[in-house]
């Protein structure tokens, strides 16, 4: 799980231009990006199952699993690989009984008692941050580098920090115990997706272990 969480692309369809989302996807993907989240917060249940299908089948073509964000109905009906969830989302039991024992869950977690209530519940890794302020989430709060090191020390399952993360300044999260990070922007708001992506992942795989 660890390795998949590298570097973790949220997808933000405020940042299609030139290219469709899936083109955008793709260009990520043959970047080097190892995990997608698919993340639709306007478009209608039906719109979404299509949409969460055709990235599916992209992804599937490289080998990277696909995350639906918040929508467990959705990740049921695309036959994606599980879904990521916020604190305010469906309960992680109730998402681990429908979505069943083989599909990917993480958490959205911002303090240490989150954390290992998500591990103690059975999430196959958590999301930690703000790390940066970002324009993403307005309302996100920063988290220091030092209690971010501290829910990684908290929990076994894999940590991964989000939030107004890119080139210039992750280094900040080395030696801090996470698996990788999770961006929006820093892939999906360069004009050319696969080098930012490339650029990314090169760094990443020195920095995380």
């Amino acid at each position: 799980m660890r390795t998949l969480l590298r570097l973790y692309a949220v997808t933000d369809r405020s940042w299609v231009g030139i290219q469709t989302l899936l083109e955008q996807i793709e260009s990520s993907l043959l970047g080097g990006t190892t995990l997608v989240q698919l993340r639709e917060k306007d478009l209608s249940d039906c719109e979404f199952i299509q949409e969460a299908i055709s990235v599916k089948r992209l992804c599937e073509r490289f080998g990277i699993p696909l995350l639906i964000n918040d929508n467990v109905n959705v990740a049921l009906r695309s036959g994606a690989d599980g879904v990521h969830l916020g604190q305010d989302d469906l309960p992680l039991q109730e998402a681990r009984k429908m979505l069943g024992p083989n599909k990917i869950i993480g958490i959205s977690t911002h303090t240490v008692e989150e954390a290992m209530e998500a591990e103690q519940g059975g999430a196959d890794y958590v999301g930690v941050g703000s790390v940066f302020a970002t324009q993403t989430k307005l309302d996100a709060n920063v988290l220091s580098i030092d209690y971010i090191r501290e829910i990684c020390q908290a929990v076994t399952i894999p940590v991964v920090a989000i939030g107004g993360i890119k080139e210039e300044n992750m280094d900040v999260l080395r030696n801090t115990g996470v698996a990788g990070i999770a961006v929006v922007s820093a892939i999906f708001g360069q004009p050319d997706i696969e080098m930012a992506t490339l650029r990314l992942k090169e760094y990443a795989d020195r920095l995380f272990k």
